[in-house]
């Protein structure tokens, strides 16, 4: 089984039941199995700043998918929730996932690049998943709390249990 860490992201909608329905989803991929989930953050949004604020969360599973297979199945989840891919970059969704890290391999293929590559610059993934992986080194990047140590995350906030 390789560990894989997913990026979890919803800013239409009811995001908060978004995001604990995706964790419950995730957990429950083939061949695979949830070890950890962060806290929910609210968030500003990223690149387009104009809509509304996200709320993020970071999970971590083992999984035997292979990674293309593992992209496959989080883009199955993103259509079941509404989401529909039309090209636009960074704007308001009602689901994002995104493969972090898979293993410690670095992927560039054309539809999959892992690590993610913006997870350096982002407080919005850096935050969850330092709560749950602080000392896990990002390949190419370095250590995730070095790393958070590097962004701005003064617009983040955790947020309680529902």
């Amino acid at each position: 089984m390789t560990s894989a860490f997913i990026g979890i992201g919803s800013n239409l909608g009811e995001s908060r039941r978004i995001v604990a329905e995706a964790v419950a989803s995730l957990g429950g991929l083939p061949q695979s199995r949830l070890l950890r989930s962060s806290a929910q953050y609210l968030t500003p949004p990223w690149g387009v700043t104009e809509q509304p604020p996200f709320i993020n969360s970071v999970v971590e599973i083992d999984t035997d998918l292979p990674p293309a297979e593992l992209l496959s199945a989080l883009l199955a989840l993103e259509r079941e929730a509404g989401r529909l891919r039309d090209g636009t970059r960074w704007g308001p969704r009602a689901l994002d996932l995104d493969v972090l890290l898979y293993g410690d391999e670095i992927i560039c293929d054309a539809g999959l690049r892992v690590p993610h590559p913006h997870l350096a610059q982002r407080a919005f993934v850096l935050l969850p998943l330092a709560e749950i992986a602080p000392e896990r080194s990002v390949p190419g990047f370095g250590r995730v709390t070095d790393l958070l140590a590097g962004v701005d995350a003064a617009g983040c906030r955790r947020l309680d249990l529902p």
